[in-house]
């Protein structure tokens, strides 16, 4: 898709419209699952792909998992609610109250965390749900140099820029969607305001406002997050260390980020347009990415897993006629690339990758 443009996967995108009901539920389905997933995972949530999809469609836990990171996978799908709801009210402009309450709701509470210091001393402090920082924060970049955020001082007036700067730029209209959710989310990553959860609600932002003007709503994949990392560290080089500098910048300063962000939107965007368009029995999907089995046999298991989940490979040889040999072949591979599993207690098949 290295042709491909956001013109081009938007005007393809507005050619499917309107979705019919069953098309918007599988897409929303689908991205509820893909969003809280990637973002938290990126952040370091450790539940699985298949946990959070079982959680956050079924309300079930399913195997080993941290309580914390079911806490922090289920607060973020409130959260995930909350924006899209905010973004569908388009007369009301943007505020930092909003901005607060949704940290507050994906955080849920103040905690504190607790580090260890050199000689064996032990140092806490506070994290403050829905309030903006009261001490510095900077992150030690992977060339191995620290790197300042505004500070706690500077932070209160900088967010009111921030704000204020939106909701004129969204009037005038000289910047495209995808120019203004780009741009909001280097200045608000640059600014850095709370002391946890800033990257989460740069991504919710950016969905915040991609829907505001009709666009689809995008997923930083985890496993790129190297590229979605570099492309803030090339940009933060062109801009400067100044904390200041990096939350008033201008679009032209932002190339690197903006160039990431416009192959990431016109890749996401494409994706919907296929998993909506296209219809291939051997074509599913997982995570983002579109998986074409070799043969429609795969087609012919999830099938049946999907109809029957207590099958057993007894019954999914009569079921399609396929040797008991090539569906434990089969098997292997979809369970060993995650695609599907067994319940431990009832034995039935859970299967993740949709069509």
């Amino acid at each position: 898709m290295k042709y491909l443009n956001v013109k081009k996967a938007l005007a393809a995108w507005q050619d499917l419209q309107p979705l019919s009901d069953k098309d918007r539920e599988r897409l929303s389905r689908r991205f509820t699952v893909d969003f809280n997933y990637n973002s938290n995972h990126i952040e370091g949530n450790t539940l699985t792909y298949g946990q959070t999809e079982i959680l956050l469609l079924f309300g079930k836990v399913i195997g080993e998992a941290d309580v914390r990171d079911v806490q922090e996978m289920t607060a973020s799908n409130v959260g995930l609610r909350m924006m899209t709801e905010e973004a569908a009210m388009k007369d009301i402009p943007l505020t930092q109250n909003f901005i607060r309450t949704l940290h507050k709701t994906i955080l849920r509470e103040d905690y504190t965390v607790y580090r260890d210091l050199p000689g064996g001393l032990q140092t806490s402090y506070v994290i403050h749900a829905g309030q903006y920082k009261t001490r510095p924060n900077s992150v030690i970049t992977r060339y191995g140099y620290r790197f300042e955020y505004a500070s706690p001082e500077e932070t209160p007036g900088l967010m009111n820029d921030l704000v204020e700067w939106y909701n004129a730029a969204e009037q005038e209209e000289k910047l495209s969607p995808v120019e203004l959710a780009a741009l909001f989310h280097y200045r608000y990553i640059r600014i850095h305001p709370f002391e946890d959860g800033n990257g989460r609600i740069a991504r919710l932002m950016v969905n915040y406002i991609l829907s505001r003007h009709n666009y689809p709503m995008i997923v930083v994949r985890s496993r790129k997050k190297s590229e979605y990392l570099e492309a803030l560290h090339q940009t933060d080089l062109e801009v400067g260390p100044v904390p200041s500098d990096g939350a008033h910048a201008d679009i032209k300063d932002i190339r690197p980020f903006m160039k990431y962000f416009n192959d990431l939107v016109a890749t996401e965007m494409y994706n919907y347009v296929l998993f909506v368009s296209e219809k291939n029995e051997n074509v599913w999907w997982y995570d983002g990415e579109r998986i074409v089995f070799r043969t429609p046999n795969y087609a012919k298991i999830l099938n049946a897993m999907l109809t029957q989940p207590t099958l057993t490979i007894a019954d999914m040889k009569e079921g399609t006629g396929i040797s008991v040999t090539a569906i434990q072949k089969l098997l292997d591979q979809l369970i060993s690339k995650k695609y599907v599993e067994r319940g431990e207690k009832d034995g039935s098949w859970r299967v993740f990758v949709t069509q």
